[in-house]
C-alpha cells in the first residue's frame, strides 16, 4: 500500500458549498499524486453552536445522550457533502460516520475518549482506490450510543485514525497557516512557527491556542505521528509538531497564549484536615471536569482557601458539585467569578530561568494589569486576569519578550 495521509479540515474550512468544492480539489489533487487519503471533517461552519443553541431553546440541561444525537448530525452533513464533491470530480469517495468508521469509545456523553478503532472497513475502501471520508468528533460506546468527543474532537478523531493506520503524516488544514507566537488577530505582527514539539504545542492548546487542542496533541505524542498544520486555501509550509530536537540549557519563549473560556471558584474557609482537597477533586473529576489552576491559601485557625479554575462550559455544572461538596465539608461558601482570563508564555524549560518569569510579571505590571493566580510548570508560565484586560497583556508580553523578531516569517 502507498502512503496513508490523514487530513483534517475544520469547520471554517468547510463552512459553505465553495469552500467544500475547493476543498475536494485539493484532496483529489493529493490522491493523484498515488496517496491514500483518509479526511477527517468538522461540521459546517457553526453548525455545531447552532445545534446547541436549538437544545437550550428546549432545555437549559438537555439529556447529555440526547445532546450527543443531536449534534453528531452536523458532521454528516459536511462528509456526505464532502464526498458527493469529490464524486463530481469524477473520484471514488464514500463517507463513513463515527459509527461506521468502527471508532468506538467509552460511555462519558459529550466527552467521550477513543478506546479503539475497528479498521477494517476504511482499509477495505482504501484498497478499492476510494477516498474515505470520516465524521469527525463522534463514535459510539459498547451499547451502541452515539458520543460526542467534546471539545477539539475532530483533531482526537484525525490523529486516533493516523495511529491506527500508520499514516506518515497527519495534515491538520484550518484558517490559519500555522501555529504562531501569539493570536495575530491581537498582535498583526505574529510570527509563523516553522518546527514546534509536541510538548510544546500540548501547553500551547491547553492554553488557548486555537489551532489544536491538546487531546490531540497528547494522543500524537504517544504514537508519534507526524503533525503538519496548514491553511486551507493559503500556500505555505505551516508549522511541524514532532518530537523535540535535542538541546542543552536552550531555555527559548516559543509564544504567547490566551484564554477567556475560564471561571474561577473560591472555596472559602476549607477545614486544613487531611482529604478535604481529593473530596472537592474527585467530585469534579467523576464527571470529567478538567481543573487547571489550582491555589490552596493558609490562614489561621485550621482553615484556609481553595481556588481552582475550570472552563466556562464547564462552569455552571463546577459551581453545582463544589455548593454540594462545601456543604459536606464544613466550608463556609463558594465565590464564582466568570469574568477572567488567563495569559501564558510557553516555551521548554522557561521556568528553569528565574529571568523569564520576572520579565513577563514585569510586562504586566508596567501595563497596570493586577495578577489574580499564577501556575507553573516546566513549560509554561500562566496568569489568571481580568478579562477585559486580555489583549493588552497578550501585547505587552509579546513586545517584552521580542517574539515578532524570533520567529520564523509573518
Amino acid at each position: 500500500m502507498n502512503d496513508i495521509i490523514v487530513q483534517k479540515y475544520g469547520g471554517s474550512s468547510v463552512a459553505n458549498i465553495d469552500k467544500i468544492k475547493k476543498v475536494a480539489k485539493k484532496i483529489v489533487q493529493k490522491a493523484k499524486e498515488g496517496n491514500k487519503i483518509v479526511i477527517v471533517v468538522s461540521a459546517m461552519g457553526n453548525a455545531t453552536d447552532e445545534l446547541i443553541k436549538m437544545a437550550q431553546k428546549i432545555s437549559r440541561s438537555p439529556s447529555e445522550r440526547e445532546l450527543d444525537m443531536l449534534i453528531s448530525t452536523g458532521e454528516q452533513v459536511s462528509i456526505a457533502l464532502l464526498a458527493m464533491a469529490i464524486h463530481a470530480l469524477g473520484w471514488k469517495a464514500i463517507s463513513f460516520t463515527g459509527m461506521q468508521a468502527g471508532i468506538i469509545t467509552n460511555a462519558v456523553h459529550t466527552k467521550a475518549k477513543v478506546t479503539t478503532i475497528n479498521q477494517e472497513k476504511i482499509k477495505s475502501a482504501l484498497e478499492e482506490g476510494k477516498i474515505v471520508i470520516v465524521a469527525g468528533f463522534q463514535g459510539i460506546d459498547a451499547n451502541g450510543d452515539i458520543t460526542t468527543l467534546g471539545r477539539g474532537g475532530s483533531d482526537t478523531t484525525a490523529i486516533a485514525l493516523a495511529a491506527q493506520l500508520g499514516a506518515s503524516r497527519c495534515e491538520i488544514y484550518t484558517d490559519v497557516s500555522g501555529v504562531y507566537t501569539a493570536d495575530p488577530r491581537i498582535i498583526p505582527s505574529a510570527r509563523r512557527i516553522a518546527n514546534i514539539s509536541y510538548d510544546e504545542m500540548a501547553e500551547m492548546a491547553s492554553l488557548g491556542a486555537k489551532v489544536m487542542h491538546y487531546r490531540a496533541i497528547d494522543l500524537a505524542r504517544n504514537y508519534k505521528v507526524k503533525i503538519i498544520v496548514k491553511s486551507s486555501f493559503t500556500p505555505g509550509e505551516g508549522t511541524v509538531i514532532k518530537e523535540a530536537d535535542t538541546m542543552l540549557e536552550k531555555f527559548v519563549v516559543r509564544g504567547v497564549t490566551h484564554e477567556t473560556n475560564v471561571g474561577k471558584i473560591v472555596v472559602q474557609e476549607v477545614p486544613d484536615v487531611p482529604g478535604i482537597a481529593f473530596k472537592l477533586f474527585k467530585a469534579l473529576a467523576e464527571v470529567e471536569i478538567i481543573v487547571d489552576m489550582i491555589i490552596q491559601s493558609s490562614h489561621h485557625n485550621k482553615i484556609n482557601d481553595i481556588a481552582f479554575t475550570v472552563a466556562l462550559n464547564d462552569f455552571d455544572k463546577a459551581i453545582q458539585i463544589t455548593k454540594q461538596v462545601a456543604e459536606k465539608i464544613g466550608a463556609k461558601g463558594i465565590i464564582s467569578e466568570p469574568e477572567v482570563a488567563k495569559v501564558s508564555i510557553v516555551g521548554a524549560g522557561i521556568t528553569s530561568d528565574p529571568a523569564i518569569a520576572a520579565s513577563m510579571f514585569g510586562a504586566l505590571a508596567k501595563e497596570g494589569i493586577n495578577i489574580d493566580m499564577i501556575s507553573t510548570s516546566g513549560l509554561r508560565i500562566s496568569c489568571l486576569i481580568n478579562s477585559n484586560r486580555i489583549e493588552d497583556a497578550v501585547r505587552a508580553i509579546h513586545k517584552e519578550f521580542n517574539l515578532d523578531k524570533v520567529g520564523e516569517e509573518k
